[in-house]
């Protein structure tokens, strides 16, 4: 079974670049802003990307990196 995810704002394309390369999922534009279309494992580790990109970010603006 296929689901959708909002990308959160502020997600860098390299991200979501690195998403769709690594795991069987499709950007979509929907009139509610981006989602990521794939099964729901795939969507997961997905998110985990994400988070993991966001959190870096937040560091580098903070002078912790």
């Amino acid at each position: 079974m296929k689901y959708e995810m909002r990308i959160p704002a502020g997600v860098p394309g390299q991200t979501l670049a690195e998403i769709m390369e690594k795991f069987d999922v499709e950007i979509k534009q929907t009139d509610y802003g981006p989602i990521i279309y794939g099964e729901k494992e795939d969507l997961e580790n997905a998110q985990d990307i994400i988070i993991r990109s966001l959190n870096e970010r937040i560091n580098e603006l903070e002078g912790k990196k």
